[in-house]
């Protein structure tokens, strides 16, 4: 089979999505996720140094990445957390598409103690969990792995390999400047043909995609579908459905009222400074706040 099999786009596509495709005579899935204003608008409350920026990014597209592989209705969190610099970044997305995602960075750290360095470097020791959520009367999926692995792309192939036994090959890039950010993955399906052939296409696959640079991923004249066909035309390559993404933060006043009415009203009047309570949301710095009056009002809605 030589070539695509549906007609490819003209137009420049670089945004936010996920593009799902098939190597057909490879027997090999993937998935190509571009950001561009969702992660923008992920970091702009945030006064990260740029490599955290990026870190954000490519943490962002990662989450994609994983989530897009599963059938879930509800979020799906990726958290890196450690005890090196940066103690935590997390990420979620709901199965519509809305994305978030914030770090942590320890107290007095600086721009020099985590530039150019690896993921063990600026985490740690530590692990990464990926999480499903789907509601209060269904069971969460959970797994985890050590971080093993200069990149986040390698801690996450790592698991893979490791739980959930799928061969699976990860590239992931982001630009802390211009605010772009993509990845790549391709994952081996279930066999169907001679193992020795096997191996030699999923060989072939991972090469042709370790052959992408991150200049081609974050390149805004390039459009998926222009690199995928670069990539894998020889072996026909199918493109599904593009599925668009957003950045949308789900705090609200009426989440984070649920939250203080869970505390008894002694405990929230120990934490207050100067009688006010200041509720900030991680992911996009929303301050919520609560005077004597409006607590009051609070907890007299609970009691009735």
């Amino acid at each position: 089979m030589d070539g695509v099999l549906n007609q490819f786009p003209a137009q420049n596509d670089f945004g936010d999505f996920v593009q799902t495709f098939q190597i057909e005579d490879l027997n090999i899935r993937g998935r190509l996720i571009r950001l561009d204003e969702a992660y923008e608008a992920a970091i702009q409350a945030h006064g990260y140094p740029p490599a955290i920026r990026s870190l954000i990014g490519e943490t962002m597209v990662l989450t994609a990445i994983l989530a897009s592989a599963l059938k879930y209705d509800g979020v799906f969190t990726l958290q890196v957390q450690g005890d090196g610099p940066v103690s935590l970044i997390m990420a979620d997305i709901t199965s519509d598409g809305a994305m978030r995602a914030y770090a942590k960075l320890r107290e007095g750290v600086t721009q020099d103690d985590i530039d150019g360095a690896s993921i063990p470097q600026t985490v740690g020791a530590g692990h990464m969990a990926f999480t499903v959520d789907q509601g209060p009367d269904t069971d969460r999926y959970q797994g985890i792995t050590e971080i093993t692995g200069a990149t986040l792309a390698e801690c996450a192939q790592n698991y893979f390999r490791q739980s959930e036994q799928l061969e699976t090959a990860i590239a992931i890039t982001a630009d802390a400047d211009d605010v772009r950010a993509a990845g790549l993955m391709v994952q081996r399906l279930p066999k169907s043909r001679d193992g020795e052939q096997e191996e030699e296409d999923w060989r072939r696959a991972v090469v042709l995609m370790s052959s992408i640079t991150s200049k081609e991923l974050l390149d805004r004249d390039l459009t998926s579908a222009k690199i995928l066909f670069r990539l894998y035309h020889e072996d026909g390559i199918r493109l599904y459905d593009p599925r668009d993404l957003r950045h949308e933060c789900r705090c609200s006043e009426e989440r984070v009222s649920r939250t203080l009415r869970s505390f008894p009203r002694e405990e929230i009047a120990d934490m207050a400074e100067d009688g006010i309570i200041t509720v900030t949301c991680e992911f996009c710095r929303t301050d919520y706040v609560y005077d004597e009056q409006r607590l009051d009002a609070l907890y007299a809605d609970a009691a009735t």
